[in-house]
């Protein structure tokens, strides 16, 4: 096998990669420590041998982690096959610049750093006498193949969804937005798991102050493990303590795009599927992917309707209950004694009864979505007709009740991006309603109302577009505009809130 020359570069005849010498030995001592009882850790010794002298070279890797063709076609073979020169030493900056063939080397000496990317799937490429190690791009496990998200799907739009891997997910993005303008922004969080998070911008039409805001948050989170998107949103989201979320999720890559050209943030995290995108504010609630994609009637009417969905689901539990307890008078007669009928024989009253069949309701919710799809749809029988039908039977729950809570879930179906307010606003407002009538519907209305107000995220009002009086500002709000009419971005942002100009609607 004929070997390839290379020549050394040196400055006075040392190499410019020595300062100190230090033997593989010692290198290796450091990182067999810091791996000791992790069986996947590999060692894989190799050398090149030039005529009367040998080279000697380690790869530190672990297994599983790494393509195992890459390290033999990019690292190892080029290696052995190169005949260094006789009266020098090939330093790090000579292997990277003329032996691996790897896209992505670089050399260093923070053990540290080192370290990181052995645990990140890297390979570790140590050199005899030596003080500079070399890192090489070799990453190769395993990952899904990106599918449609099982709880954004779409009448019609792209069938793409966010995967794991944060390079995957950034990607897709770029696919989507073609434009040096996309920047990428990449920390490490996780005293332990340093995990990847990366913020996506377009420059140019991101607030720079929120983007500054951001950083500073996320640079403040101490915690020896971030694995989920969901808890660094805990970590640096307004109002922490309020049901309402200020922070948004996405799996989908055309969302987090569309969100990116309205001048928001979005932010990735490694090993992950969900996107975070920032500012998130209340009216992004009852949009949904495809309202751009449907003609802007039916979006507009499809958004009006989930707004009503859910105005119902959170009130008709506790109009129920306060009609029944304190205004009966505001019945019709006819319907008042059908009820009445109904109820004939039930021992709790109004209030217990509507509660304990949320509550009921909510299991049966919880069940159905941790299991499979099959045994998910039996229980749905189980719950609407066994359970109901003999509950109403043996006259521990009437009729009444079950038609109102099964309205309220339905309606609650429609509004899932805001089901864990749904849940606290609507159990909030029963008990009011069982203990003050109207009165403490109308009371519990105001004091949302209030909170929702006082709100803010990321320092931009959460009820920001509901509360403007300017009419630009409420195009793509309840209703959805013509798309040639949404000429300007959201309000929050700072700079370039042009969206297009009169002459891009052509008739």
């Amino acid at each position: 096998m004929r070997k390839r020359k290379i020549l050394v570069q040196t400055v006075n005849g040392v190499s410019k990669s020595f300062k100190k010498q230090r033997s593989l030995e010692d290198s290796l001592k450091q990182f067999e420590e810091v791996f000791k009882g992790d069986d996947s850790f590999r060692v894989r010794h190799f050398a090149s041998v030039s005529q009367d002298k040998t080279i000697k070279f380690c790869l530190l890797y672990l297994d599983g982690m790494v393509d195992p063709d890459i390290l033999d076609t990019s690292i190892i073979n080029p290696i052995i096959r190169t005949d260094f020169s006789d009266d020098s030493i090939p330093g790090a900056d000579v292997i990277i610049s003329q032996v691996i063939t790897n896209h992505c080397a670089k050399k260093s000496r923070d053990s540290q750093e080192l370290m990181l990317a052995i645990v990140r799937g890297d390979s570790v490429l140590l050199l005899d006498n030596s003080i500079d190690a070399i890192i090489v791009s070799s990453q190769g496990w395993k990952s899904r193949t990106p599918s449609e998200p099982e709880g954004e799907k779409l009448i019609r739009g792209p069938r793409e969804g966010f995967v794991e891997p944060i390079l995957d997910n950034l990607s897709l993005i770029r696919r989507r937005l073609s434009t040096p303008d996309l920047k990428y922004k990449e920390m490490v969080i996780g005293t332990r798991t340093k995990t990847k998070v990366g913020l996506v911008y377009i420059a140019g039409i991101a607030n720079e102050q929120i983007l500054n805001e951001l950083i500073e948050r996320i640079k403040k989170v101490e915690m020896d493990g971030i694995v989920l998107a969901g808890m660094l949103a805990e970590f640096i989201q307004d109002a922490p303590y309020s049901p309402f979320e200020t922070i948004g999720f996405t799996e989908r890559p055309d969302v987090a795009v569309a969100d990116l050209l309205e001048g928001r943030i979005i932010v990735l995290v490694d090993g992950t599927s969900e996107a975070l995108t920032l500012p998130y504010l209340f009216e992004k609630f009852f949009q949904s992917g495809d309202d751009y994609s449907l003609n802007y009637v039916f979006s507009t009417f499809s958004r009006l309707l989930r707004i009503l969905s859910f105005w119902l689901t959170i009130l008709a539990p506790a109009l129920y209950v306060a009609l029944m307890t304190y205004h009966q008078e505001m019945i019709p007669t006819s319907l008042f004694m059908s009820i009445l009928a109904a109820r004939e024989g039930v021992p709790f009253p109004t209030i217990v009864e509507t509660i304990g069949l949320l509550l009921v309701f909510e299991i049966l919710r919880e069940a159905g979505i941790r299991m499979n799809i099959s045994l998910a749809n039996a229980l749905s029988i189980l719950g609407a007709l066994v359970l109901g039908t003999a509950a109403v039977e043996a006259r521990i729950v009437s009729a009444t009740v079950i038609i109102v809570v099964a309205l309220t879930g339905l309606t609650g179906l429609m509004t899932q991006k805001i089901k864990a307010p749904i849940v606290v606003i609507r159990a909030f407002l029963t008990l009011l309603a069982g203990f003050m009538g109207l009165y403490g519907i109308l009371y519990g209305i105001i004091i949302v109302t209030l909170h929702m107000c006082s709100i803010r995220s990321f320092g931009v009002p959460y009820m920001m577009e509901y509360t403007s009086l300017n009419p630009e500002e409420l195009k793509d709000t309840a209703m959805r505009a013509p798309i040639w009419f949404l000429k300007k971005r959201p309000k929050f942002i700072a700079k370039n809130r042009i969206r297009q100009t009169d002459r891009s609607r052509q008739r």
